[in-house]
Parts: C-alpha cells; structure tokens; sequence
C-alpha cells in the first residue's frame, strides 16, 4: 500500500467524485480509477459505492479513510523531521494538551524556546489525556500536556509547578452560583455533567464518597465548551477544572473539601525524537530543575 495511492483515496473520499479528484491530483481519470480498483483489491474488500454522478464511501471506506490520514500525517511529520539543517534550527514540535491552567506555564516555555529557535514551528492538539496518551502512542505528537491522575508507566515527565483546582460552572441565576464553594451533599441530585475519563471519575468519586452513586449524571464530555453551552442552555452543574476562560451566564464556584490536580509533560520512554523534540525536551527539563533550585 503506497502513500500516493493514499493521498489519492483521500482526495476521492473528500470530494466524493471522480472527476474533481483527477484534476486536483494532476492524474488522469483512467489512472486515477485503476489505482483506486488496485487498492480494493490489494484489501479484497469494496472502498466505494459508485454512482454516476457521485462516489461515496463503504463502512471499510471510513474505516481506511481513518487510518490513511493517520498514515499520511505521521508520513508528513518525519518528513518535515529530516528537514533539519546544519543552520539554524527549523522543524515542527508536535504537543498535546488538555484544557489546563498549565497550558499558561507551558506557553512560557514555548515562547523562551522560540525566542532562541524562531525557525521552530509548533503543531498542538486540544484533547483529554486519554485521546492525547493515544496520540502519541500513534506518534503524532511528540509530547502530552497531561492531567493527572494519568497513567504514564511507559513514559518520561516533567511534572509542572502548576496546581489544577476542581469545581462545578453553574448558571449565575442558580443557588449553588450564590454560594462560595459546593460540597458533595450540594450536588446531590442536581443535573451533572462529568469527565469522560475513567481515572478521574474515580477521584471524583473518592470526594463523592457514598453520595457518587447516588448522582445524577446526564452527561459525559470530552472538552468543556460543548458542555459550557449546555448549561448555559439548560442548567445543570460541570463538575470541571477551573480555567481563564469565561463563559457567558456561568459562574465557576471551588469544591469543598478543596480538589485539586497535577499535571505532567510527557514523552515515550526510549524513543529517538527529531532535534526539535530532543532540544525542547532538554530545554524543558534544565527551566523545571532551575526552578526547583531557585525553591530551596
């Protein structure tokens, strides 16, 4: 499986006709075609439903459209790692993050580096830490901004001097909104909307304590905005980390007992990175010792 055939499987996928397809690829209809019935069957299965004025993907189409474009990025990003000349540094470093208060701390970082590599280019993907952890394992990103409680027994970390603090975004016309921080018997049966993630489940209910079964959970989410919007529409609390951002008719109140969180900057263990990873992580390393000395 070649990753030209690739890039033109993709193109097909895009604008679902042949037609189009060819003349963006710079190919000609035939060949274009032929390369697309070699694919099915180099996989023995059908990509396409054809018609004669569309072409629209199988469930094995979605399913290849998937990891093709994973292929072809990672594809994209070691080419763009042996890019590295003997001048000055250029490339691209690749980070997740999740939707942290360290994000600031790690944007300081980012900005010194750049000050001293301004050819450097950086890629950062928005996600939990499980799609993050997920990412790299698939080695699209070279590093995680991760929240903890994580697991990262196959990776190497730097852990930030930044503490995350939990809490519910509630509607300012709400009671909880009136108080100064909400307790576990406060959120009893009111609407919830609750982390994806499993670990943080769980520490959410170890602070629940016998009350967690008896929540009301109605929602499960993945990045907060989209569950921002809800509440603001229906009500309901977040339970969510506390962040700079506002969102309009909500109200951030603090957990009591108090919860917080740490977060760590993650890489594989014993992986070869490009220069640019290899020099960050350096770099990374030498600010967070530094200013573990300048504590003592």
């Amino acid at each position: 499986m070649e990753l030209r055939v690739l890039n033109y499987f993709l193109m097909v996928a895009r604008e679902e006709n042949i037609t189009r397809a060819s003349r963006l690829l710079n190919v000609t209809q035939p060949t274009l075609s032929r390369q697309l019935m070699q694919l099915e069957d180099e996989l023995g299965t059908r990509l396409f439903e054809r018609s004669s004025h569309s072409i629209i993907l199988t469930d094995a189409g979605m399913l290849l459209k998937r990891r093709a474009q994973e292929l072809v990025a990672l594809a994209d990003k070691t080419r763009r790692e042996f890019t590295q000349n003997d001048g000055p540094m250029t490339g691209e470093l690749t980070l997740g993050c999740g939707e942290l208060q360290s994000v600031r701390f790690l944007t300081g970082l980012l900005g010194a580096f750049h000050a001293e590599h301004p050819l450097v280019h950086f890629d950062m993907y928005s996600g939990n830490a499980d799609n993050i952890k997920d990412q790299i394992e698939r080695g699209l990103l070279d590093i995680g901004l991760l929240l903890e409680p994580v697991d990262i027994g196959r990776y190497e970390f730097l852990r930030l001097p930044v503490k995350e603090i939990w809490g519910v975004l509630v509607r300012e016309d709400s009671e909880l909104a009136q108080k100064k921080y909400v307790t576990p018997r406060d959120l009893a049966g009111v609407p919830l909307m609750i982390s994806k993630r499993t670990m943080v489940r769980n520490e959410l209910s170890s602070w629940f304590g016998d009350l967690y079964d008896k929540l009301n959970t109605v929602v499960s989410y993945n990045l907060v905005y989209n569950a921002a919007v809800m509440a603001s529409s229906n009500g309901g609390a977040i339970l969510c980390l506390k962040l700079d951002s506002t969102y309009e008719q909500l109200r951030f109140v603090p957990l009591c007992p108090r919860l917080e969180a740490g977060s760590v900057l993650a890489w594989k263990k014993n992986q070869i990175f490009s220069p640019v990873a290899t020099s960050f992580i350096e770099y990374a390393k030498t600010c967070l010792v530094g200013m573990s000395d300048d504590t003592k």
